[in-house]
């Protein structure tokens, strides 16, 4: 049976929600438990097999969450997801093809472009197997890689820093807002940040984005005025550097920003506790044990 990671890292990336994942796997091991043995032993690689079936579950259910989304209270994140998890084989491998900046961007992909470009250029797929995946041709696969390519690289416009100065900068940022000096948050804001808070109904949260640079420093000071007994930390989110803020013990925020010449061009705010159960598992597990 294929790895159940290998399966998670590929459906998270084209989900964005690991529980979305999670129920995409369990899907593919049911789509290989109904093969009888003559269908299996026929299978070269039942690696390559259950990938380019996930792929098609995936494919379906990107279609049903973009009905989903539509009827979303708010704006709609990625599921952010902690450095680790309490069993390896939950774990989704944290490296640049998660980071919250790409998969905010390869929500704008359709369908058929993200999967095309996940599995072929994150996952090393060749353009034949991606086709059977996709239901087109290689050249059709090809093209719609081509332009999910061109549309990444255009919307994020600059390489990302590096790991060290991407830290420095979240820092410098997190400190300016704790301290609630505006004058000092300001010049670490590009003049067209954008802010996103995710709530989902269920968590206070700006229901639209918010932009530029004075109402983005405004809005975050806000948030910080009335983030009592809360308790913040540097923690990776997503592979990256991010904020995550606690009230008693349990995570209830995370934030992961974007960043262009030193210079914040992006807040991701989380807030919507049915993101952040993965955050919390080891502490409700704690309390069951207790």
């Amino acid at each position: 049976m294929t790895d159940r990671q290998l399966l998670l890292n590929v459906a998270y990336r084209l989900l964005g929600s690991y529980h979305d994942a999670e129920d995409a796997v369990q899907e593919t091991y049911a789509r290989w438990a109904a093969l009888d043995d003559g269908q299996r032993q026929g299978i070269d690689s039942p690696d390559a097999w259950n990938v380019r079936v996930i792929g098609r579950v995936c494919l379906d259910m990107l279609g049903s969450a973009r009905a989903r989304r539509e009827q979303y209270v708010g704006e709609w994140l990625p599921e952010p997801l902690p450095d680790a998890a309490s069993d390896p084989a939950e774990r989704v491998t944290l490296d640049e093809s998660v980071s919250m900046a790409l998969m905010v961007v390869l929500e704008s992909l359709t369908p058929a472009e993200r999967v095309s470009f996940v599995l072929h250029d994150v996952f090393g797929m060749s353009f034949d197997e991606v086709a059977t995946t996709v239901g087109r041709s290689p050249d059709a696969v090809r093209q719609l890689a081509s332009t999910a390519r061109r549309h990444i690289r255009d919307r994020r416009q600059a390489a990302e820093p590096d790991r060290s100065e991407h830290a420095r900068v979240v820092a410098e940022f997190a400190t300016a807002c704790m301290t609630g000096d505006l004058q000092t948050l300001l010049p670490l804001l590009d003049p067209s940040v954008v802010a996103v808070s995710d709530g989902g109904g269920k968590a206070r949260a700006a229901l639209n984005p918010i932009f530029g640079a004075q109402n983005v420093a405004r809005f975050l000071l806000g948030l910080m005025n009335k983030a009592v007994d809360t308790e913040f930390s540097f923690e990776p989110v997503n592979g990256e550097l991010g904020i995550v803020a606690r009230s008693g013990g349990l995570v209830y925020a995370t934030g992961s920003v974007g960043i262009r010449d030193g210079r914040l061009t992006n807040v991701w705010m989380t807030l919507n506790p049915d993101k952040l159960t993965k955050w919390n598992e080891a502490l409700t597990a704690q309390t069951i044990e207790s």
